[in-house]
């Protein structure tokens, strides 16, 4: 009876959400709530086990951050001196964005980029009255992509880390940028293919847009050195956090709170408090409760054993299989979860004789990583950056993310399957005989 409690409520839950007729935070808080009140689990068990604080705390902190630092007019600056660099040209200013959030998103993690970065390109697309939506679409493909790459890029692959002791930053960066770059090419070709009528340069606004003198947008007060000082520590602490063996929210937290301190007598904490994305922080809450439904009845841990079963233990085909499994999964709920039930399942293969887990593992990185492209709810960061949009007044429809994000991923889970087969598999049956 629990089983299909969960699953209905879970997709009912996910078909109003695509509705997008209202607010996505409260359709999940509700979804949630009625878990709770059929007794599928208890209030304690969804706070301890099912809500990612770590992953609420880090986003609450990065926004705290970004709050105080767009007061001080630093992403105007940067994205009026981004735009004129480029002279105001739709294609290359869609290219140089995807570049950097790739980047950002390999060295940082995905969910710190689009927070940094989302802004500054609203910021640029409404100076220039360029169409969001191919921008923000751009960007969320690249902060997965990018994320694909290395170990800190995606919370599956932390995760995946931290399970397979042979596995290093350096380990990732072989295995997966390949792919991840070639993927990330493939998607450039394809957005600016798909709205390069829509990107037209405006003479106009090019030449209004070359007059603009960006530094009298950056008010150069004592809170501007402050906050690009402790902004700046908190992302050296993001890029050495695995040799400070401190973890990304406490680093995060921690420049939050200082940057605060600093900044008290300058901007009230209330103001501050007021300008954070409380409705993501919420969808994000209600999302973990809703999939956590589904791990309590099992429904997540049956699917990761009926791979076995379905496979007969076949090395080439378990790699595949998970590969699409967990890219097609991926997209419908947040892939932090379904990465969690499937390691211990993963580990238990050597006992169906299985010794060479390493494709196995790499398959579930990148089906895990770019499967999240799929949906609005598929990533961390596609959620983040639909709030912030929707808080720009742009928001993202659900339905029409939908119709360039499945085939993209369709595309990438294809592409991975051919790398997956030359690079491994064939190599490793070569060896077999």
């Amino acid at each position: 009876m629990n089983v299909i409690l969960a699953s209905v409520i879970f997709i009912v839950s996910y078909l109003l959400i695509m509705t997008d007729k209202m607010n996505r935070a409260v359709i999940a808080l509700f979804g949630g709530t009625l878990l709770l009140l059929t007794g599928i689990y208890t209030t304690e068990e969804v706070f301890i086990n099912y809500i990612d604080w770590n992953t609420i705390g880090l986003l609450f902190a990065m926004m705290v951050l970004i709050s105080i630092t767009e007061k001080t007019g630093l992403f105007t600056y940067i994205a009026i001196r981004f735009a004129q660099k480029v002279r105001g040209n739709p294609i290359p200013l869609l290219i140089g964005a995807s570049v950097l959030t790739a980047i950002g998103s390999a060295l940082l993690d995905n969910v710190t980029t689009v927070l940094i970065f989302v802004p500054i390109m609203l910021k640029i697309t409404k100076l220039l009255n360029l169409p969001s939506f191919p921008y923000l679409l751009a960007i969320i493909f690249s902060s997965n992509i990018g994320g694909t790459a290395t170990l800190i890029g995606d919370p599956p692959n932390i995760m995946i880390g931290q399970a397979v002791e042979h596995f290093n930053f350096l380990s990732f960066l072989i295995h997966l940028a390949p792919l991840a770059l070639i993927i990330f090419l493939a998607m450039i070709f394809t957005i600016v293919f798909l709205f390069k009528n829509k990107l037209q340069k405006n003479k106009t606004n090019e030449q209004e847009l070359l007059h603009i003198d960006a530094s009298t947008y950056l008010r150069k007060t004592p809170m501007l050195y402050k906050s690009v000082c402790v902004l700046g520590l908190t992302i050296t602490g993001f890029l050495f956090h695995s040799f400070l063996h401190i973890e990304l929210t406490a680093i995060a937290l921690a420049g939050a709170v200082l940057l605060l301190l600093l900044t008290e007598k300058e901007v009230s904490t209330e103001h501050i408090f007021e300008k954070v994305e409380w409705v993501t922080l919420f969808f994000f809450i209600g999302l973990f409760t809703l999939v956590g439904g589904l791990q309590e009845v099992g429904i997540i841990d049956e699917l990761a054993r009926a791979i076995i079963v379905s496979t007969d233990g076949d090395f080439s085909k378990t790699a595949i299989l998970i590969l699409w499994v967990s890219g097609i999964f991926s997209g419908v709920v947040d892939n932090i979860p379904f990465v969690a039930a499937m390691i211990p399942v993963i580990q238990e293969f050597q006992s169906y004789g299985m010794v060479y887990l390493d494709p196995i593992w790499w398959s579930l990185a990148l089906g895990a990583c770019l499967g999240g492209n799929a949906t609005l709810i598929g990533a961390s960061a596609n959620v983040v950056v639909a709030g912030l949009a929707e808080g720009a007044k742009e928001r993202i429809p659900f339905i029409r993310f939908l119709l360039y994000g499945i085939p993209f991923v369709l595309f990438s889970l294809l592409i991975s399957t051919i790398y997956i087969i030359f690079r491994y598999l064939i190599p490793y049956a070569g060896q077999a005989l």
